[in-house]
């Protein structure tokens, strides 16, 4: 079972707007790791969490305070971004009409094979989030990112009019997981 745990004095510094950048650095971190657990978390660290989610301005800001500091935190925030699109169209009529056409006549895309249940429909997408979503947990980092890239190419393939957001997303991740 994973270790969850934000530092209760960091966080509330944090909230306090008193915390030194050095700490910063280090609950950027814990946050980075305990995120992708968010929906298991232990009721103190859900709380701390929440704190930080609210004060820096919910959780687009979350994401974007994680994505300014390199490393870790912004590879998560930049997966975490593509998360955050496939749940959003996961249930959309459109798309996963698009999609279960695209299956059934170019099969799955090779990097999806296997990974993608054997039926379409409104929980696909929301299945590969949630794969995307253990493996950071899991701190198979590359892999998370390898599967996002991935997925982002798929929607690209099934919702064209999201390409410019889509292919800023696959820039980010590329160059996250490569360290910049």
């Amino acid at each position: 079972m994973a270790h969850f745990s934000l530092d209760p004095a960091l966080v509330r510094e944090f909230t306090e707007d008193q915390l030194a950048p050095a700490d910063e650095r280090e609950l950027v971190n814990q946050v980075a790791r305990v995120l992708p657990f968010h929906a298991e978390l232990p009721h103190a660290v859900a709380a701390d969490m929440l704190r930080v989610v609210k004060h820096v301005g919910g959780d687009s800001a979350l994401l974007s305070w994680l994505d300014s500091h390199p490393g870790h935190p912004r590879l998560v925030a930049r997966v975490f971004r593509v998360i955050g699109v496939l749940d959003e169209l996961t249930a959309r009529p459109d798309v996963v009409s698009a999609l279960r056409s695209l299956r059934s006549s170019d099969g799955d895309p090779p990097d999806l094979e296997g990974v993608l249940p054997p039926a379409t429909d409104d929980s696909t997408l929301a299945s590969l989030s949630w794969r995307i979503e253990r493996l950071l947990g899991d701190a198979r980092d590359s892999e998370a990112v390898r599967l996002a890239v991935a997925s982002v190419d798929l929607l690209r393939r099934i919702v064209p009019s999201l390409d410019a957001e889509l292919t800023r997303l696959r820039e980010d991740l590329c160059s996250a997981d490569s360290g910049g």
